[in-house]
């Protein structure tokens, strides 16, 4: 099936055409037709299989058939997601595929300087993309309306509760029209996120193209075992591959990243970090450089697991294993998008074993082991330190030693 086969208008057809889109993913294939026919949605595909465009052209259309007469344009569909990096590339895309149809379309995030971003709202504008503080506070300043929202996305919903949203979201929704078409979009439908889908859709459609938190098969999986102080070795040893152009690589935290960028410059290997104590200018200097290759790695937290589309980009690579096993999910689906092959490398150490275990519970898959690196693991066992430990300080001698407990995996 080609695109003109969804009924899509011409002038969406020519810009999907020049963006090289000729065949849809199954997620488009079949969420389109039924957004198109007004229907709520409730979809769940793994990340990287074109959600974005599944919701952005039926959009398009819909309102490119419903255009009104008023002098200032309304905003009449709002796309709500949890990132500063998702909301731009999602008003990128919208901007690509909506380029002949006269439509307008802005994105609206935290961090920044506002008065940009309210010059252009109030010139007014067709499609709204947004976080969900910026928005709120926006609307409490007179900026934004919604009471001519006509489509409305909630977009990587499970991530939403994840950051601590769903009071934010629980505000827009009670100031959203009550007549409304409502898409709901997830990489993961746990049943928190199905319970928070009934409060917002009316009778909808479900489009579930994959099993829930799977990952994708055109993505090979390794994990190295390492002890924690080797990570940095290993790491620098990697990347001594000259087919890992560039990399993505994934710390649990915003001050670990900035270390690993430390030690990567330091062994001649051009890195950057983006977290979010980074400012956004900054933040998006750093994601230009890595999609123009000037950067050849971009070290990330989480923030960017949902936020980053990088074409062609080949390698993951976890330094640190999530703790939460859906962001394994996420953070590999940065790569082997749209049918693309990609490889994910992920360094476990004693401590990280359990994680591993859920992580290879929830995907169900085993994921092999290279071991003929230079660095193996060589304590396997996490070691454990008794509350009691923790009365005084520990002595030099003592420092670091605790109770050994048979490792769970």
């Amino acid at each position: 099936m080609e695109f003109y086969s969804l009924n899509i208008i011409e002038p969406i057809l020519k810009s999907l055409q020049e963006e090289g889109y000729t065949t849809p993913t199954p997620v488009q294939e079949q969420a389109i037709p039924i957004v198109l026919q007004g229907t709520d949605l409730l979809g769940c595909a793994q990340t990287g299989t074109g959600k974005t465009a599944a919701f952005a052209v039926p959009i398009l259309q819909l309102l490119s058939a419903n255009r009104t007469n008023d002098k200032r344009r309304k905003i009449r569909s709002l796309i709500v997601t949890p990132t500063r990096e998702l909301a731009i590339q999602i008003d990128e895309s919208f901007k690509a595929y909506g380029r002949y149809t006269g439509l307008t379309s802005t994105v609206v995030f935290g961090g920044v300087n506002q008065n940009p971003q309210t010059s252009i709202l109030q010139r007014g504008v067709d499609i709204l993309v947004a976080t969900p503080g910026r928005l709120l506070d926006l609307m409490n300043q007179g900026f934004i309306s919604l009471k001519d929202i006509r489509i409305f996305v909630l977009d990587e919903a499970d991530r939403m509760l994840d950051m601590g949203f769903i009071h934010d979201v629980k505000k827009l929704l009670a100031a959203l029209p009550h007549k409304r078409q409502s898409l709901f979009f997830s990489a993961t439908m746990p049943p928190e996120i199905i319970k928070l889908a009934a409060t917002i859709l009316h009778n909808p459609s479900k489009v579930m193209v994959t099993p829930s938190a799977t990952t994708v098969d055109t993505v090979q999986q390794y994990i190295y075992f390492v002890d924690k102080g080797n990570k940095n070795a290993l790491l620098v040893d990697v990347l001594q591959d000259s087919k890992i152009r560039t990399a993505l690589v994934f710390t649990r935290t915003k001050h670990g990243a900035d270390k690993v960028v430390k030690v990567l410059l330091r062994n001649h290997i051009r890195a950057e970090a983006i977290h979010g104590n980074k400012g956004q200018n900054a933040r998006q200097k750093a994601l230009s450089n890595f999609k123009g290759k000037s950067t050849r790695i971009l070290v990330a937290t989480d923030i960017a697991a949902r936020g980053i589309d990088v074409d062609d980009m080949e390698f993951v690579i976890n330094f640190e294993i999530p703790n939460v096993p859906e962001t394994y999910v996420h953070r590999i689906g940065r790569t082997g998008r749209a049918g693309a092959n990609g490889t994910a490398y992920s360094f476990c150490d004693a401590e990280e074993k359990a994680y591993l275990k859920d992580i290879e519970k929830l995907i169900s898959i085993r994921i092999p082991v290279r071991d003929n690196h230079r660095f193996p693991l060589i304590d396997h066992h996490p070691v454990k330190t008794p509350k009691q430990e923790f009365r005084r300080p520990a002595s030099r001698q003592t420092a670091g030693v605790g109770i050994i407990k048979k490792a769970r995996y």
